[in-house]
Protein backbone atom coordinates (compact mmCIF):
# COMPACT_ATOMS: atom_id res chain seq x y z
CA UNK A 1 0.00 0.00 0.00
CA UNK A 2 1.32 3.39 -1.07
CA UNK A 3 0.53 6.25 0.91
CA UNK A 4 -0.07 10.14 -0.59
CA UNK A 5 2.15 12.47 1.55
CA UNK A 6 -1.31 14.93 1.31
CA UNK A 7 -3.51 12.97 2.67
CA UNK A 8 -0.93 12.14 5.53
CA UNK A 9 -0.82 15.45 6.15
CA UNK A 10 -4.30 16.06 6.27
CA UNK A 11 -4.59 13.03 8.57
CA UNK A 12 -2.19 14.41 11.33
CA UNK A 13 -4.20 17.35 11.00
CA UNK A 14 -7.28 16.11 12.15
CA UNK A 15 -5.66 14.23 14.62
CA UNK A 16 -4.10 16.83 15.87
CA UNK A 17 -6.60 19.45 16.38
CA UNK A 18 -9.67 16.36 17.03
CA UNK A 19 -12.37 18.48 14.48
CA UNK A 20 -12.74 18.61 10.84
CA UNK A 21 -13.44 22.29 10.65
CA UNK A 22 -10.26 23.46 12.96
CA UNK A 23 -8.24 21.37 11.01
CA UNK A 24 -9.55 22.64 7.64
CA UNK A 25 -8.44 26.18 9.00
CA UNK A 26 -5.30 24.87 10.03
CA UNK A 27 -4.80 23.47 6.83
CA UNK A 28 -6.20 26.41 4.51
CA UNK A 29 -8.71 24.07 2.97
CA UNK A 30 -12.19 24.30 3.02
CA UNK A 31 -14.15 20.95 4.82
CA UNK A 32 -15.60 19.52 2.08
CA UNK A 33 -12.42 19.02 0.44
CA UNK A 34 -10.55 17.73 3.40
CA UNK A 35 -13.45 15.31 3.58
CA UNK A 36 -12.59 13.50 0.32
CA UNK A 37 -9.15 13.98 1.29
CA UNK A 38 -9.78 11.71 4.07
CA UNK A 39 -12.34 9.58 2.46
CA UNK A 40 -9.71 8.69 -0.06
CA UNK A 41 -7.12 7.53 2.63
CA UNK A 42 -9.95 5.66 4.24
CA UNK A 43 -10.55 3.51 1.03
CA UNK A 44 -7.20 2.84 0.54
CA UNK A 45 -7.14 1.89 4.00
CA UNK A 46 -9.95 -0.48 3.48
CA UNK A 47 -11.24 0.69 6.86
CA UNK A 48 -12.72 3.89 8.56
CA UNK A 49 -9.90 6.07 10.22
CA UNK A 50 -12.08 8.08 12.24
CA UNK A 51 -15.17 7.99 14.48
CA UNK A 52 -17.59 11.35 14.25
CA UNK A 53 -18.95 12.44 16.98
CA UNK A 54 -20.90 15.98 17.60
CA UNK A 55 -17.85 16.41 19.70
CA UNK A 56 -15.18 15.99 17.19
CA UNK A 57 -13.27 13.24 15.30
CA UNK A 58 -11.50 10.24 16.87
CA UNK A 59 -9.95 7.95 15.73
CA UNK A 60 -10.72 4.05 15.64
CA UNK A 61 -8.11 0.69 15.96
CA UNK A 62 -7.41 0.92 12.23
CA UNK A 63 -6.63 4.89 12.88
CA UNK A 64 -4.99 4.83 16.07
CA UNK A 65 -2.67 1.82 14.31
CA UNK A 66 -1.82 4.22 11.36
CA UNK A 67 -1.09 7.43 13.05
CA UNK A 68 2.62 6.94 14.56
CA UNK A 69 3.44 5.60 10.90
CA UNK A 70 1.76 9.00 9.48
CA UNK A 71 3.23 11.46 11.89
CA UNK A 72 6.80 9.94 10.98
CA UNK A 73 6.47 9.98 7.28
CA UNK A 74 5.16 13.30 6.97
CA UNK A 75 8.40 14.35 9.37
CA UNK A 76 10.71 12.43 7.41
CA UNK A 77 9.13 14.11 4.11
CA UNK A 78 9.65 17.50 6.04
CA UNK A 79 12.92 17.22 6.76
CA UNK A 80 14.39 15.86 3.35
CA UNK A 81 12.48 19.24 1.71
CA UNK A 82 13.87 21.57 5.03
CA UNK A 83 17.80 19.70 4.30
CA UNK A 84 17.65 20.12 0.48
CA UNK A 85 16.08 23.29 0.44
CA UNK A 86 19.28 24.31 2.71
CA UNK A 87 21.22 23.39 0.73
CA UNK A 88 20.33 24.77 -1.71
CA UNK A 89 20.49 28.21 -0.21
CA UNK A 90 16.69 28.71 -0.21
CA UNK A 91 15.40 28.15 3.46
CA UNK A 92 16.91 27.98 6.85
CA UNK A 93 17.99 24.94 8.63
CA UNK A 94 16.20 23.81 11.57
CA UNK A 95 17.68 22.14 15.08
CA UNK A 96 15.56 20.20 16.89
CA UNK A 97 16.58 19.17 20.18
CA UNK A 98 14.71 18.09 23.49
CA UNK A 99 17.30 18.70 27.00
CA UNK A 100 16.44 17.70 30.89
CA UNK A 101 16.28 21.15 32.80
CA UNK A 102 19.49 21.42 34.18
CA UNK A 103 21.06 21.31 30.51
CA UNK A 104 18.69 23.26 29.14
CA UNK A 105 19.63 26.11 32.01
CA UNK A 106 23.47 26.56 30.64
CA UNK A 107 25.01 23.84 28.43
CA UNK A 108 22.40 24.03 25.73
CA UNK A 109 21.88 27.85 25.57
CA UNK A 110 25.90 27.87 25.56
CA UNK A 111 26.06 25.59 22.50
CA UNK A 112 23.62 27.11 21.30
CA UNK A 113 24.43 30.95 21.24
CA UNK A 114 27.84 29.81 19.58
CA UNK A 115 25.99 27.60 16.57
CA UNK A 116 23.60 30.80 16.01
CA UNK A 117 26.59 33.47 15.53
CA UNK A 118 28.38 30.57 13.26
CA UNK A 119 25.16 29.90 11.33
CA UNK A 120 22.80 33.02 11.79
CA UNK A 121 20.44 31.55 9.51
CA UNK A 122 19.59 28.27 11.74
CA UNK A 123 16.56 28.32 13.98
CA UNK A 124 16.05 26.15 16.85
CA UNK A 125 12.94 24.71 18.52
CA UNK A 126 13.63 22.82 22.08
CA UNK A 127 11.59 21.50 24.72
CA UNK A 128 12.44 20.44 27.82
CA UNK A 129 11.62 17.31 30.13
CA UNK A 130 12.35 14.37 31.86
CA UNK A 131 13.61 11.73 29.68
CA UNK A 132 10.97 9.33 28.89
CA UNK A 133 9.30 12.85 27.21
CA UNK A 134 12.80 13.25 25.35
CA UNK A 135 13.37 9.09 24.07
CA UNK A 136 9.81 9.61 23.02
CA UNK A 137 10.54 12.44 21.01
CA UNK A 138 13.25 11.58 19.78
CA UNK A 139 11.99 8.28 18.32
CA UNK A 140 9.04 9.73 16.98
CA UNK A 141 11.18 12.42 15.09
CA UNK A 142 9.35 15.18 17.06
CA UNK A 143 13.61 16.03 17.87
CA UNK A 144 16.83 15.03 16.06
CA UNK A 145 18.86 15.21 19.72
CA UNK A 146 18.27 14.45 23.31
CA UNK A 147 20.33 15.08 26.29
CA UNK A 148 20.37 13.87 29.01
CA UNK A 149 21.95 11.29 31.72
CA UNK A 150 23.97 8.90 30.29
CA UNK A 151 21.53 5.44 30.02
CA UNK A 152 22.15 2.51 28.39
CA UNK A 153 21.53 2.58 24.56
CA UNK A 154 17.74 0.97 23.12
CA UNK A 155 17.23 -0.61 19.68
CA UNK A 156 16.37 3.18 18.60
CA UNK A 157 18.15 5.14 20.29
CA UNK A 158 22.08 5.46 20.74
CA UNK A 159 24.55 8.02 22.77
CA UNK A 160 27.00 10.40 20.65
CA UNK A 161 29.91 8.59 22.76
CA UNK A 162 32.28 11.42 22.05
CA UNK A 163 29.95 14.78 23.18
CA UNK A 164 29.36 13.41 26.99
CA UNK A 165 30.79 15.76 30.08
CA UNK A 166 29.91 15.42 34.01
CA UNK A 167 28.59 17.65 36.57
CA UNK A 168 27.81 17.36 40.25
CA UNK A 169 25.00 17.49 42.39
CA UNK A 170 24.75 19.57 45.71
CA UNK A 171 21.90 20.23 48.66
CA UNK A 172 21.47 23.86 47.84
CA UNK A 173 19.66 26.42 49.90
CA UNK A 174 18.90 30.16 49.45
CA UNK A 175 21.67 32.42 51.11
CA UNK A 176 20.24 33.62 54.28
CA UNK A 177 19.09 29.80 55.35
CA UNK A 178 19.80 29.30 58.99
CA UNK A 179 21.22 25.81 58.71
CA UNK A 180 24.17 28.19 57.04
CA UNK A 181 24.74 29.05 60.70
CA UNK A 182 25.23 25.41 62.35
CA UNK A 183 28.87 24.41 62.18
CA UNK A 184 30.13 21.43 60.77
CA UNK A 185 26.73 20.68 59.23
CA UNK A 186 26.00 17.10 58.39
CA UNK A 187 23.66 15.27 55.97
CA UNK A 188 21.61 14.37 58.59
CA UNK A 189 20.91 17.80 59.52
CA UNK A 190 18.58 18.44 56.53
CA UNK A 191 16.28 15.77 57.61
CA UNK A 192 13.37 17.69 59.23
CA UNK A 193 14.30 20.93 56.63
CA UNK A 194 11.21 21.48 54.42
CA UNK A 195 12.77 20.24 50.62
CA UNK A 196 11.22 21.18 47.58
CA UNK A 197 12.48 18.67 44.67
CA UNK A 198 11.52 17.00 41.14
CA UNK A 199 9.09 14.62 41.52
CA UNK A 200 9.41 10.92 42.41
CA UNK A 201 10.82 8.54 39.82
CA UNK A 202 12.96 11.22 37.95
CA UNK A 203 16.72 11.63 37.73
CA UNK A 204 17.16 14.13 40.17
CA UNK A 205 14.89 12.63 42.90
CA UNK A 206 16.64 9.01 42.30
CA UNK A 207 20.01 10.99 42.81
CA UNK A 208 19.42 12.58 45.84
CA UNK A 209 17.62 9.35 47.08
CA UNK A 210 20.83 7.53 46.08
CA UNK A 211 23.03 10.12 48.39
CA UNK A 212 21.04 9.85 51.26
CA UNK A 213 20.68 5.67 51.23
CA UNK A 214 24.70 6.12 50.98
CA UNK A 215 24.67 7.84 54.45
CA UNK A 216 22.39 4.98 55.43
CA UNK A 217 19.72 7.99 56.14
CA UNK A 218 15.84 8.20 55.01
CA UNK A 219 14.56 10.21 52.93
CA UNK A 220 14.36 13.94 53.78
CA UNK A 221 11.23 16.03 54.58
CA UNK A 222 9.99 16.41 51.08
CA UNK A 223 6.96 18.72 50.82
CA UNK A 224 7.07 19.82 46.86
CA UNK A 225 7.56 17.88 44.21
CA UNK A 226 6.92 19.61 41.21
CA UNK A 227 8.48 19.40 37.54
CA UNK A 228 8.62 23.28 37.22
CA UNK A 229 12.43 24.32 37.47
CA UNK A 230 11.44 28.08 38.00
CA UNK A 231 9.22 27.13 41.12
CA UNK A 232 11.94 24.68 42.69
CA UNK A 233 14.46 27.77 42.16
CA UNK A 234 11.99 30.41 43.71
CA UNK A 235 10.81 28.32 46.96
CA UNK A 236 14.84 27.33 47.40
CA UNK A 237 15.60 31.07 46.86
CA UNK A 238 13.05 32.75 48.69
CA UNK A 239 11.17 30.72 50.65
CA UNK A 240 13.82 28.79 52.99
CA UNK A 241 13.07 25.47 51.07
CA UNK A 242 16.00 22.95 50.40
CA UNK A 243 16.78 21.02 46.93
CA UNK A 244 18.83 18.73 45.22
CA UNK A 245 20.10 20.12 42.16
CA UNK A 246 23.43 20.02 39.51
CA UNK A 247 25.07 23.27 39.33
CA UNK A 248 24.67 23.93 36.23
CA UNK A 249 20.93 24.58 37.05
CA UNK A 250 21.34 27.10 39.81
CA UNK A 251 24.51 28.85 38.18
CA UNK A 252 22.73 32.38 37.60
CA UNK A 253 21.20 32.37 41.30
CA UNK A 254 24.51 31.32 42.49
CA UNK A 255 26.22 34.32 41.29
CA UNK A 256 23.39 37.01 42.14
CA UNK A 257 23.75 35.57 45.34
CA UNK A 258 20.46 33.95 45.61
CA UNK A 259 21.20 29.95 45.89
CA UNK A 260 24.30 28.06 46.23
CA UNK A 261 25.44 24.39 47.95
CA UNK A 262 25.15 23.92 51.26
CA UNK A 263 29.13 22.90 52.82
CA UNK A 264 28.16 19.27 53.48
CA UNK A 265 30.51 16.44 53.69
CA UNK A 266 29.66 13.62 51.40
CA UNK A 267 26.58 15.28 50.01
CA UNK A 268 27.08 15.81 46.62
CA UNK A 269 27.71 13.54 43.45
CA UNK A 270 28.46 13.68 40.26
CA UNK A 271 26.68 12.25 36.90
CA UNK A 272 27.63 11.71 33.01
CA UNK A 273 25.39 13.50 30.50
CA UNK A 274 25.21 12.66 26.69
CA UNK A 275 23.95 13.37 23.63
CA UNK A 276 21.18 11.10 21.87
CA UNK A 277 20.72 10.23 18.51
CA UNK A 278 17.84 7.80 16.45
CA UNK A 279 19.91 4.49 15.57
CA UNK A 280 18.82 4.51 12.09
CA UNK A 281 19.14 7.38 9.34
CA UNK A 282 21.41 10.21 8.99
CA UNK A 283 22.05 13.01 12.13
CA UNK A 284 20.31 16.06 9.85
CA UNK A 285 22.77 18.91 9.29
CA UNK A 286 21.94 21.24 11.28
CA UNK A 287 21.75 19.30 14.26
CA UNK A 288 25.36 18.06 13.14
CA UNK A 289 26.47 21.81 13.69
CA UNK A 290 24.96 21.64 17.07
CA UNK A 291 26.66 18.93 18.22
CA UNK A 292 30.39 20.23 17.36
CA UNK A 293 29.48 23.39 19.59
CA UNK A 294 27.92 21.50 22.31
CA UNK A 295 31.76 19.56 22.36
CA UNK A 296 33.09 22.48 22.44
CA UNK A 297 31.18 24.17 25.26
CA UNK A 298 31.21 20.68 27.21
CA UNK A 299 35.37 20.73 27.27
CA UNK A 300 35.25 24.11 29.49
CA UNK A 301 31.67 23.35 31.10
CA UNK A 302 33.31 22.04 34.64
CA UNK A 303 34.57 25.50 35.35
CA UNK A 304 30.73 25.99 36.53
CA UNK A 305 30.59 22.97 38.18
CA UNK A 306 31.76 24.17 41.93
CA UNK A 307 29.97 24.58 44.82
Amino acid sequence: MTFDLQQLVAFNAIVSSGSLGRAADTLNITQPALSRTIRRLEEQAGAPLFERHSKGMQLTDVGRALQPHALLLQRESEHASENIKAMLGLAKGTIRVGAVGSIACLVLPLAIGRTCKKWPHLQVQIIEGVWDRLADALVSHEIDLALGVDTEDTGEIVAVKDCRWEDTSYVVAGRHHPLRKKQKLKLSDTLAERWAILPKGTGPFEHMKSVFARQNLALPNVVVETRSVMALKSLIGHSGFLGWMPAPMYDAERKAGLIDALDIPGASDKRILTAFRRRAGMLPGPSVKLLEELRAVTLVSQKHDRP
